[in-house]
């Protein structure tokens, strides 16, 4: 009996933090109730692929269905301004406020400093137009739209978790809001991500042969190379160099998918 009651206890808590990462990546409100804590917050993490190929979902079939009304591009572009709106620009804004940080500042502490600040400069700018210019195009020249909108939002968020795992943590640990999810990211769970995004690749492969490589090496530069660079610049990461992360590795994906097509 307390085995049973065990198992049910955990079972409800990774439901509850399935919907925790839901609301903590979407405007999607939750249906169910939270015990909230930062060991939920925490454990949510993981869910984040999973979250991602639910907006996939949303995209691909969005764009389905627009393009019975419009030409690719424009539909293209619905999809997402549906994104922004979803997601709340979420790890847009994380991305914008990364590259103020590590475009103005001369020291981690004014890096720290300008990536807090809720205004957006001149790098964090030309990066939000030229990341979102670029994604359009890079959707556009997939083999497959439905495809790309589908697996990117999945696969690229494998990549914070990495950085999660590997990396020190830097932030102001009494304001940020990804404290709780980003603290003690365990092994076993990034491997229960990593396996869950594997899958994904492998079951969507039949339309994009090589998917699996395409995501796996996007994922791996993305991570080696952005946690590199915050490393040096920043000792670590914070919540909004995880946010860019995402951003970063669903153009690489983005770009290999584009070779494939070519």
């Amino acid at each position: 009996m307390v085995h049973r009651n065990t198992n049910e206890q955990r079972l409800q808590e990774e439901w509850q933090a399935l919907w925790l990462a839901l609301s903590f990546i979407t405007r999607l409100p939750m249906l169910v109730a939270i015990d909230y804590s930062p060991a939920l917050m925490n454990r949510s993490s993981v869910y984040f692929p999973l979250v991602g190929l639910l907006l996939g979902g949303l995209y691909a079939g969005l764009f389905s269905i627009l393009s019975l009304l419009w030409a690719p591009l424009v539909c293209v572009l619905l999809v997402l301004v549906f994104h922004l709106w979803i997601t709340g620009a979420f790890h847009e804004d994380g991305m914008a406020d990364s590259i103020d940080a590590l475009g103005g500042g001369y020291t981690v502490e004014a890096r720290l400093r300008i990536m807090k600040d809720s205004r957006i400069g001149t790098y964090g700018t030309v990066s939000l137009v030229l990341a979102l210019a670029l994604k359009a195009a890079l959707l556009l020249s997939a083999p497959q739209i439905w495809l790309a909108l589908l697996i990117s939002p999945c696969a690229a968020r494998l990549t914070p978790l990495i950085l999660m795992r590997f990396m020190p943590y830097v932030s102001d640990p009494d304001k940020s809001r990804t404290k709780p999810v980003a603290e003690s990211f365990s092994t076993a769970r990034l491997i229960a991500a990593s396996l869950f995004v594997l899958a994904s690749c492998l079951l969507l492969s039949i339309w994009a042969p090589n998917l699996v490589m395409v995501a796996a090496i996007a994922i791996a530069a993305v991570a080696w190379l952005w946690g590199r660079n915050l490393d040096r610049n920043l000792g670590g990461y914070t919540g909004d160099a995880l946010g860019a992360s995402v951003v970063f590795a669903e153009l690489g994906i983005l770009l290999g998918l584009a070779i494939l097509a070519s």
